[in-house]
């Protein structure tokens, strides 16, 4: 059960609070936090948790180690990553505005379609992870990762504007192929409810 991927993965739903602290607002000896140190800190454990989805599936499969833990825990740690991102950096209002909406979506299909994946395993329905909802990670991950790092550079100004742009276009993208894949989701859970 403590297989090298498993591990992976549980260590990223244990690097989740960790997270949340580096990004945390708060102040204190004449300083606002989180600073942008905090928020490169934050984007360096990003990644490493972004790359370990990855991997820990990736070393499961080549060592021939999948295991039910794994299958169990993989889909709950990136829920768990993502949503606990999404709601710091709406919190920290660094997305804000109109893109609190591309964020909302990714949060609610995030839930909507752990909701089905429940309900079809208990008619033993199984659906495969789609080549698009793949890329739907990819940018939903290059993209909260963006924000995060925005913060980092939010003083190095050419850097900060350029980035931002482009994250909240791969946010909006991100949002656009959550609303597909849920889609398909759900099209899938209504046609087993009839």
């Amino acid at each position: 059960m403590l297989s090298l991927a498993n591990i992976l993965t549980l260590s990223r739903i244990f690097a989740v609070p960790i997270l949340v602290f580096l990004l945390w607002p708060y102040y204190s000896g004449g300083v606002n936090l989180p600073t942008p140190l905090h928020y490169g800190l934050a984007w360096v454990l990003y990644a490493l948790m972004a790359i370990t989805d990855y991997f820990d599936g990736y070393i499961a499969r080549s060592q021939g180690t999948v295991s039910k833990l794994g299958i169990f825990l993989d889909p709950i740690a990136d829920k768990i990553m993502v949503a606990a991102v999404i709601l710091m950096l709406v919190f920290t209002r660094d997305i804000d505005g109109v893109h609190v909406i591309a964020a909302l979506i990714i949060l609610l299909r995030e839930i909507i379609v752990s909701g089905l994946r429940e309900f079809l395993a208990g008619l033993q329905v199984s659906v495969p992870v789609s080549k698009l909802a793949k890329w739907k990670t990819t940018f939903q991950l290059l993209s909260l990762g963006g924000v995060i790092l925005c913060g980092a550079v939010v003083n190095i100004i050419w850097l900060y504007e350029w980035l931002h742009l482009a994250t909240f276009i791969t946010l909006w993208g991100a949002a656009i192929l959550t609303l597909i894949t849920g889609w398909d989701y759900l099209r899938v859970g209504i046609k087993h409810m009839d």
